[in-house]
């Protein structure tokens, strides 16, 4: 008889697994990273176009498509026991959709601490609890290591262009920004990501302006035309996995973000 275990997940839904899975489906690149890290890898069966990590591991997987993009065929075919899947990071009419018949877990993570207990939980579904343990205790050390700030610098975090984006308040960017002892120079708590017209953007005047790694890809060809809204603002860019991805990737965030502090205090 399948054991199976009753869970609750972040959208409030009662969820029963089969324990422990053993055909797991990620619809989110941090959680097949997160799913090797626990040393899942013999039962992650697909991967989405945008998992990265492990490189090697997953080169052989099946693509399931896009996290917002989702072909349905092919997970039907894989059968997973269970799909993890992000609020933020996947469409709510697919996930809602797969629900139907499948098994599906679904986080939502907007900061630091829900990051640690996401961690802690999956763990638990996966009968991988003492790894999960393991791996936030590391995160955790390594974030106790970053340096206080005596004067919070204001920070303007950009991750589109045309037009230009910003990360609000209710997200987990925001959260690491302030764990780095800054603060959003987005002030309104209702926008999670607002577009930004130059003139706006040279209105909020923020000490520092972070250009992400993605969604938009900056590079440094883009700092001149920002340099000219803001000629003395200091301009960084910065590793968009490092402030967005919300679960193993954390272990290599404490260092980058020492890393990170002492460069703009120099």
């Amino acid at each position: 008889m399948e054991n199976f275990i009753k869970v609750t997940d972040d959208l409030g839904r009662e969820v029963n697994i089969p324990f422990p899975p053993k055909r797991i489906i990620s619809t989110v690149p941090s959680t097949t990273e997160f799913l090797f890290d626990l040393g899942l890898g013999d039962r992650v069966i697909s991967k989405t176009k945008f998992c990265k990590y492990p490189k090697d591991k997953i080169a052989k997987l099946p693509n399931i498509g896009g996290t917002k993009d989702l072909y349905f065929d092919k997970i039907n075919l894989l059968d997973p026991d269970i799909i993890f899947a992000n609020e933020e990071e996947n469409s709510k009419n697919q996930i809602e959709a797969l629900m139907d018949k499948f098994t599906v877990y679904v986080c939502k993570v907007r900061n630091y601490a829900e990051a640690l207990q996401n961690i802690l939980n999956t763990g638990k579904i996966v009968g991988a609890e003492t790894k999960a343990f393991e791996i936030a205790n590391h995160i955790h050390t390594g974030f106790s290591q970053l340096p206080i700030m005596q004067n919070s610098l204001s920070v303007l975090y950009l991750i589109w262009k045309n037009p230009y984006m910003a990360a609000g308040k209710d997200t987990f960017i925001n959260s690491m920004i302030d764990k780095c002892g800054f603060k959003n120079a987005i002030e309104d708590n209702n926008s999670r990501y607002p577009q930004l017209t130059e003139e706006e953007i040279q209105a909020l005047n923020p000490d520092l302006i972070f250009l992400s790694s993605e969604p938009f890809p900056f590079t440094q060809k883009h700092i001149p035309e920002i340099q000219n809204l803001l000629p003395n603002t200091k301009i960084e860019l910065v590793d968009g996995e490092m402030f967005s991805w919300f679960e193993s990737h954390l272990l290599k965030a404490g260092k980058y973000f020492k890393d990170l502090i002492q460069k703009i205090n120099s």
